[in-house]
């Protein structure tokens, strides 16, 4: 018991600060007094009580957005906010028989599988890409769209990668060749201020998110923003894959983000090897060792 509460009690304080970028950035820039600052260390304003915003743009989601009303609401330690891995029957996902194998066989940190910290085989641990669609569902901070006639370009702040969204009428590919960690995005507008996305051909080396929902090269996933007027985007996001799950389900419903000014800086935050060698030689394996010698007494 000591060992998870040690594993749990190190990534939740990495999680408090900008993770990934330990050595980079200052642990003052987000301790205590909840203020927020952008990279240039400029305070960002937060919305003004009762204020009312202008209509939103025709088919225009371009500019710089951050969760709200907290900018680290999209964080999702414990799993996306419509099912987090907290073992009430209305959050477990509804798993075909292979679904509930690979999940098992993925030892998180977090949630009711959560495994001591020596034991984790989370693939974003040691750096790999955090792939699509964890992206949006395991730390999501700032992201900066921008758009052409031909595509929409997402920007994450979380590991700082980029997808592109085609909306040149393609198709999605009928045949994978080549998996992606972000996979193949097409998308479309289905009204003026409503853009749906869906993804394919994602590389199954990835998870879900960060409590090891699993998923298969069968997966596709489903991203609706709603621009609700000029300062808020609701983004909803639904998972498909037959062979790991009977059924779609909604992660994300409707979870709001936030126009932020022109400005706005997004800060740096990049999976390091060497930073995440560091950790785990400071950090998790003198954790590992303390606690297994607390179990021995």
């Amino acid at each position: 018991m000591l060992k998870r509460f040690v594993t749990s009690t190190i990534v939740l304080a990495v999680l408090t600060i900008p993770p990934l970028t330990r050595a980079q950035t200052g642990e003052k820039r987000e301790s205590g007094k909840n203020i927020h600052r952008d990279g240039w260390d400029r305070v960002v304003p937060g919305a003004v009580k009762g204020q009312t915003s202008d209509p939103a743009p025709v088919r225009d989601l371009s500019g710089i957005w951050e969760p709200t009303p907290g900018y680290r609401d999209g964080v999702f330690a414990t799993g996306p906010r419509q099912y987090p891995s907290d073992g009430k029957p209305e959050h477990i996902l509804p798993f075909t028989p292979e679904g509930e194998k690979a999940w098992k066989s993925h030892k998180p940190g977090f949630g009711t599988t959560a495994v001591p910290i020596a034991e984790n085989n989370d693939p974003f641990d040691m750096c790999d890409p955090i792939g699509f669609p964890r992206v949006e569902l395991f730390n999501l901070r700032a992201i900066q769209v921008f758009q052409t006639k031909s595509q929409v370009m997402i920007v994450y702040q979380n590991n700082q990668v980029w997808r592109n969204i085609w909306m040149d009428g393609r198709d999605l590919p009928k045949e994978i060749l080549e998996p992606r960690w972000y996979g193949y995005s097409v998308g479309k507008w289905t009204d003026d201020s409503t853009f749906v996305v869906q993804t394919v051909g994602l590389d199954e080396r990835t998870w879900i998110d960060n409590v090891g929902r699993p998923h298969s090269d069968q997966l596709k996933v489903e991203e609706t923003f709603h621009r609700v007027n000029h300062d808020i985007v609701e983004l909803t996001l639904t998972i498909i894959d037959p062979k790991m799950y009977t059924k779609p389900w909604v992660a994300l419903n409707k979870f709001t983000l936030r126009l932020q000014p022109e400005w706005f800086d997004i800060r740096e935050m990049i999976c390091s090897p060497s930073e995440a060698a560091d950790y785990n030689k400071t950090v998790a394996e003198q954790a590992a060792a303390a606690a297994a010698a607390g179990e021995k007494k």
